[in-house]
């Protein structure tokens, strides 16, 4: 039998943000790895790269001239100033993806995704939070990546973005990374079965 809602014209954007320590990264990660219809888009940064990341997988690392031509040209779906760097989310790979019917999950921060939300409303919005905060601290220093004025700086930041939590459509606490996979999946498989996303469907029901 031909499942005709499995097969959704168009995919959506998933956005997945979250203060520094909430473990985005490792979540996103283990998503991927389970699931083949989702995707992750490349973001544009001006840091540094880290030991082990590759340009062009976990980031595009661009000068801040570069960044900045990228915004100017209009090439840019969301950008923001986070950490005494600047990043991005290039305008498209992003909406390739979702014409050709995948879910592309962006992990930003709640600045650009608040972007996104202005100019783009079919994207998804899902806030991955810590258990509490003294496990986000400890998750920040046990990376051992980061400078002590660097801690300090993403731990006050994501006081302030807590107070961001209702401009999104859904939480996730990410305890355990299965659990909060399991979460999102959950998520993922309601927003597949959203009305909007299918047009005719008593034609495709009486077809069948």
């Amino acid at each position: 039998m031909n499942r005709w809602w499995n097969n959704m014209s168009r995919g959506f954007l998933l956005v997945l943000s979250g203060p520094s320590g909430a473990g985005k990264g490792t979540v996103c990660d283990a998503l991927l790895k389970k699931n083949k219809g989702v995707v992750s888009s490349v973001s544009a940064t001006t840091r540094k790269k880290r030991p082990g990341e590759v340009d062009g997988e976990n980031y595009f690392f661009v000068s801040e001239e570069k960044f900045q031509e990228m915004i100017d040209n209009g090439e840019m779906l969301e950008y923001a100033h986070v950490h005494e760097n600047m990043y991005g989310t290039p305008k498209k790979f992003a909406m390739d993806k979702v014409e050709e019917g995948e879910i592309v999950i962006l992990e930003i921060d709640v600045q650009g995704a608040l972007q996104i939300k202005k100019v783009y409303s079919d994207a998804i919005f899902i806030f991955l939070l810590p258990p509490n905060m003294d496990e986000l601290k400890k998750r920040i220093v046990g990376r051992a990546t980061e400078t002590e004025h660097s801690i300090e700086i993403r731990y006050k930041n994501a006081f302030r973005e807590l107070d961001f939590v209702e401009e999104y459509d859904y939480f996730v606490v990410n305890d355990t990374v299965e659990q909060a996979v399991k979460d999102v999946e959950s998520i993922i498989e309601a927003e597949k079965h959203r009305v909007k996303r299918f047009k005719y469907i008593k034609e495709k029901v009486i077809g069948e």
